[in-house]
């Protein structure tokens, strides 16, 4: 199977993971940088072009698109998804989960548990944002913020003000969110493949951090999951059409709360801490679903 890794770089972890677990199931694999490609639009005859070279013949897509250049990633996903390549998580996907707020309204349409929330475009009414998600002490994020960055704790309602004020200012998109006192600064990641929880770590943010990323300094341990953490996970990563996902929830009194749903997850993390092929897993779900559609094509579904 000629499997294409859609990447800015080649050296990451978990692109190099990627296509060691690719290489090791005997499958031909190259490392593309989305950037670099091109679409071709026409009827019936989508292209696309990898600098200069036409890319054919490649049988599945596994996409790691970065959150700063998702629309040009997911065009190019979907570019191969009109080329009849299978694609490990779907163009639609990535752009769904990659809004925070869309996020978090399909999931609650859903009736999966997440914290109380509040968004508005510049609103003079701060202190009822406020008073909907319980009162300080409030978590503010930005819309676009990743690995923790644009995520400030207020812990009272007239630093809560300031900090939204001051968003508004810079006309920053945020949601403000309750506080998960319970939580004590840490979360869970579920990393799910082809809807089955493969591995999961609790992340604990150092003295004094609320927040748990490990790229913060946060610290990972392996952990079994609960019955109803699994089943939020899975129905989140469904709920958003991911097949691959990497599930964040937070253990409050009331139930796992999903605070998000990252469409491509880090690998070194959850690999490091739970010992687990996840980067294989992968590569197994790719094969089966690449089998499935040809099927389907020989049958004519």
């Amino acid at each position: 199977m000629r499997i294409a890794i859609l990447s800015r770089n080649a050296s990451l972890y978990s692109t190099k993971r990627l296509v060691e677990a690719a290489k090791e199931r005997g499958h031909e694999v190259r490392v593309l940088d989305h950037l670099k490609c091109y679409v071709g639009i026409e009827a019936g005859n989508p292209t696309l072009y990898y600098n200069k070279e036409k890319i054919t013949d490649y049988d599945a897509v596994i996409p790691r698109i970065g959150a700063s250049v998702t629309f040009y990633g997911a065009a190019i996903v979907r570019q191969f998804e009109m080329m009849n390549v299978f694609s490990a998580t779907k163009s639609q996907a990535i752009t769904r989960s990659r809004d925070k707020l869309r996020t978090l309204q399909v999931l609650s349409e859903a009736g999966i548990g997440v914290p109380k929330t509040a968004f508005a475009s510049q609103s003079k009414d701060v202190d009822n944002l406020i008073n909907h998600v319980g009162g300080a002490p409030v978590i503010i994020k930005l819309l676009e913020g990743t690995q923790g960055i644009g995520v400030v704790l207020a812990e009272s309602k007239k630093a809560a003000k300031s900090v939204i004020e001051a968003f508004y200012g810079l006309k920053a998109d945020i949601l403000i969110q309750e506080y998960i006192k319970e939580a004590n600064g840490s979360d869970i990641r579920a990393f799910v493949v082809d809807n089955e929880v493969v591995g999961a770590m609790k992340r604990q943010g150092k003295e004094g951090e609320f927040r748990s990323n490990l790229h913060r300094g946060g610290e990972g341990e392996m952990i079994e999951l609960t019955h109803e953490e699994r089943d939020a996970a899975l129905c989140a990563s469904r709920a958003l059409g991911l097949s691959i996902s990497g599930v964040d929830m937070l253990r409050s009194t009331r139930g796992p709360l999903i605070i998000e749903v990252n469409s491509s997850p880090g690998l070194q993390g959850i690999e490091t801490v739970t010992q687990i092929d996840v980067a294989g897993k992968i590569i197994d779900f790719v094969e089966r679903n690449k089998k499935k559609k040809a099927e389907r094509d020989l049958i004519g579904v």
